[in-house]
């Protein structure tokens, strides 16, 4: 049987060039070789499966060459180079941190550098994953990073530059590898598909870049989990069933049925989707996404921030030119809602829900335009010359007799014409001066429905009962104890015993009171906490003498077992 290789290690970088994503590092180490500017040490740093190691290797393959290339790339065809290739170099050491992270690796590591390189110029040491290194290995390793002899070259990688100690950090060059964008991985896997005959659709190899964020290695091995499940042919279908991804159609049917107002099939898909064993959560944010497509796509500015295959991008900006930008904009406000809500909502699918039928209550895209409204007489004149250069509208005279309206004053109104309906909707925006005189005359409606006192009791009773779920068992108790007195102007007397129930009860005194207003509907409610003053008796501070003759007062036993044991009381 034939061992297989995956293609994260077949297709592997063998030099600069071939490293995808990464050009400003490779660029900017080939000039350090070229310029014999090297580093005696390196830190690379970055996510998973962006070229960390790899580059790390190109390098100590690179300036270890005997005839490296005009383009600084390695012969392959030199002693230094063919040992690297075969894997039996003798002057590159790799060491991986997380399986050997003491300080007695780091102190052989060490005793080990004082040795010349046998072939080539130099002995480079790859510590991957060094951010593994304890404490101690730390230490031990500093004065070597510090100054190394002139052969030795350390080249360090990790996925957590932060868990570096910062001496570490100051003794290297350090290199911030990034995500490697969609595009990129996109590219390459369409490569490695050629390379292996493999029939593999653009939109398929976009969505297992998407799924990769970022990380080349990951887009590979996704890629040959796929090929097993589907073969020499690699569409976009056999991607989201065996990724189990949420397939895009979904969002464009949804997009197109709240454009429409369908509130019926919007729930259907929404049921389908729940039904194949996705999550609502996953869900908005998809649909999210898909309307922030929708929003870049109205740009050519930003067209290039659509990170889809071209068969997607085609029917985004197909779809993205019949909406609005402000509608687009309050889509993605609601859907911001839901997804912050959605896992402290006791029913999430109804959540969703009640989401995507807000969404279909939108306003179609309409022309909206400004148009000017003068008043002269009874009739008013709307002049619109691109829609309806003879239009005249004649506004009701039933107007609150609070609104006054001055002959040939001029307001700015918004024109709104529905093109599928062939209607026409006036807003007219009123002045400052006129909003302020309305709110000055709208006074509330004060309440005043009269109650009896049982009506009361069991209004503080279900109050109490409330707080008593909420935790609050001291106010609770008081409420149960105490009777709350009423007079006939709707005033409440509670008497309390002491100062500590009337910090209680002085720190909810708002919310009962409204809670009141708000069941008994009585706005003329008010509350007034009493204490009650302490007795003489209870104020007088007892010596040990009194406090004896108080309890023998209460209990003449005592005085009784006093001469009985002949007992002394230590005043």
């Amino acid at each position: 049987m034939k061992n297989f290789v995956v293609s994260a290690r077949k297709y592997r970088p063998a030099s600069f060039d071939t490293v995808v994503g990464q050009s400003v590092i490779t660029n900017t180490l080939k000039n350090a070789i070229k310029n014999q500017h090297l580093a005696q040490a390196f830190l690379f740093c970055g996510p998973r499966g962006v070229g960390k190691t790899s580059c790390a290797r190109i390098l100590a393959k690179t300036i270890n060459c005997l005839n490296p290339k005009d383009s600084i790339e390695a012969c392959d065809e030199c002693e230094s180079c063919l040992s690297f290739n075969n894997n039996h170099s003798f002057n590159i050491h790799e060491l991986d941190a997380a399986s050997n992270n003491g300080v007695d690796k780091i102190r052989e590591l060490v005793d080990q550098v004082r040795f010349a390189p046998q072939v080539g110029q130099y002995s480079i040491y790859i510590i991957d994953e060094v951010h593994m290194l304890s404490q101690a290995a730390f230490n031990a390793f500093l004065k070597t990073l510090e100054e190394p002899p002139a052969h030795a070259i350390f080249i360090l990688a990790t996925t957590e530059k932060h868990k570096i100690i910062p001496t570490i950090l100051s003794r290297c060059q350090i290199f911030d590898f990034k995500r490697i964008q969609i595009q990129d991985i996109a590219q390459h896997l369409s490569f490695v598909a050629k390379s292996e005959g493999i029939d593999a659709e653009e939109d398929a190899l976009h969505m297992i870049a998407q799924k990769a964020d970022g990380a080349l290695r990951d887009a590979l091995s996704i890629f040959d989990q796929i090929v097993s499940f589907s073969g020499t042919t690699l569409s976009y279908k056999d991607v989201i069933d065996n990724l189990n991804i949420l397939d895009e159609d979904y969002y464009f049917k949804m997009t197109d049925a709240m454009q429409n107002h369908d509130i019926a099939r919007v729930l259907n898909l929404f049921n389908d989707i729940l039904n194949n064993g996705f999550d609502g959560q996953h869900f908005v944010n998809g649909l999210a996404m898909h309307f922030r497509n929708l929003m870049v796509a109205k740009d050519n500015q930003t067209l290039s921030l659509l990170e889809v295959g071209q068969t997607i991008k085609k029917r985004i900006l197909e779809q993205s030119s019949s909406w609005d930008h402000a509608d687009i904009l309050y889509i993605l406000e609601l859907l911001n809602k839901a997804d912050i809500n959605y896992k402290s909502s006791k029913n999430q699918r109804l959540l969703v829900e009640f989401t995507l039928m807000q969404l279909c209550n939108i306003s179609e895209p309409s022309t909206k335009k400004k148009i000017v409204v003068r008043q002269d007489s009874k009739q008013a004149k709307v002049e619109n010359r691109e829609v309806a250069p003879n239009l005249t509208q004649e506004i009701p005279q039933t107007k609150p007799k609070s609104e006054k309206i001055e002959a040939n004053s001029i307001k700015i109104i918004d024109f709104k014409e529905d093109i599928q309906k062939k209607t026409i909707s006036i807003n007219i925006h009123r002045t400052k001066e006129s909003k302020e005189n309305e709110v000055e005359k709208i006074k509330p409606v004060e309440r005043n429905t009269p109650f009896q006192e049982k009506d009361l009791q069991n209004q503080v009773s279900k109050y109490s009962n409330q707080k008593q779920k909420e935790g609050k068992f001291n106010l609770s108790s008081i409420l149960n104890k105490k009777k709350i007195i009423m007079d006939n102007d709707y005033q409440l007397t509670l008497t309390l015993d002491n100062k500590v129930q009337e910090e209680v009860l002085q720190n909810e005194k708002n919310s009962f009171v409204a809670f009141l207003k708000e069941q008994l509907c009585n706005d003329l409610i008010s509350l007034q906490l009493v204490v009650l003053p302490l007795k003489k008796e209870e104020q007088k501070a007892y010596s040990d003498e009194d406090r004896f003759k108080k309890m023998a007062e209460k209990q003449p036993l005592l005085n009784e077992m006093k001469s009985k044991f002949k007992l002394e009381i230590d005043y």
